[in-house]
């Protein structure tokens, strides 16, 4: 499968982002996505995964509470809103794909990566 990311951008602290992950192939509702960041000059970690039918979810606890992963099966479509920014949310932000069940958090468990879509806070 093949991930395409957007949605990034420059956002002041406070505001709002809403990336988007858009996936080729057929069977797409058959991946667990997850969300994963790397800020400069420090390790990728993850932000969120979902489950193959989008009914569960996990977050890191960096992000929880201000952040919602969602996915549309019809549409191979994987999303994430992120709110109430901070300035250490500035990272690449890459979305993956892992054909297996199972909320994993580990980048090692995803077998397909997108190129990933920068966003920037400023304070």
């Amino acid at each position: 499968v093949q991930l395409q990311a957007s949605g990034g951008g420059l956002v002041q602290a406070g505001g709002s982002l809403r990336l988007s992950c858009a996936a080729s192939g057929r069977t797409f509702s058959r991946y667990t996505m997850g969300w994963f960041r790397q800020a400069p000059g420090k390790e990728r970690e993850f932000v969120a995964v979902i489950s193959w039918s989008g009914g569960t979810t996990s977050y890191a606890d960096s992000v929880k509470g201000r952040s919602t992963i969602s996915r549309d099966n019809a549409e191979n479509t994987v999303y994430l809103q992120v709110n109430s920014l901070k300035p250490e949310d500035t990272a690449v932000y890459y979305c993956a794909a892992a054909p297996t069940s199972g909320l994993m958090t580990r980048s090692r468990s995803y077998e397909f990566w997108g190129r990933g879509t920068q966003v920037t806070v400023s304070s």
